[in-house]
């Protein structure tokens, strides 16, 4: 970054160890690219950076609250480029990035697909989903792009 700009205020993933994944309703292959562009599965704003998590449950809560009519998919992912923390969590919510989740401008590539794993109850979904709604009616959804 160029010293004119002044320093960023987010924090770096320095702490990042793999496995990441990625929670999605996309039916993909081991070897695809998922890349930035898409819309955000909590609004449709198109998204340049493409997140990840160092955590399964993370992964798990994306996949239940994906936007879409495919099938619950989580995979094993591993970045192309440069990533950094979510300042979406750790600027906002989490100091420190418990959630281990990630974003990154460059593609992550496919290497695995987990296959089992243990969805949330239906309340604990019904309440995340709440949660969700009640931020978004409170304009407390923006994304920091």
């Amino acid at each position: 970054m160029s010293p004119a700009l002044g320093p960023r205020r987010m924090t770096y993933a320095k702490d990042a160890a793999p496995p990441f994944y990625h929670g999605t309703r996309a039916d993909l292959q081991v070897g695809d690219l998922l890349a930035p562009g898409f819309a955000s599965i909590y609004q449709e704003q198109k998204l340049s950076w493409i997140y990840f998590s160092g955590s399964l449950d993370a992964a798990i809560w994306g996949c239940e609250l994906a936007k879409g009519e495919g099938p619950e998919c989580i995979y094993v992912v591993e970045p192309t480029g440069a990533f950094e923390d979510d300042p979406n969590l750790t600027d906002k919510r989490f100091p420190g990035n418990p959630t281990k989740f990630y974003r990154s401008r460059a593609p992550l590539r496919i290497v695995d697909e987990v296959t089992q794993w243990e969805l949330h109850t239906a309340e604990s979904l019904k309440e995340m989903k709440e949660a969700l709604a009640r931020m978004a009616a409170e304009g407390d959804m923006k994304i920091i792009d």
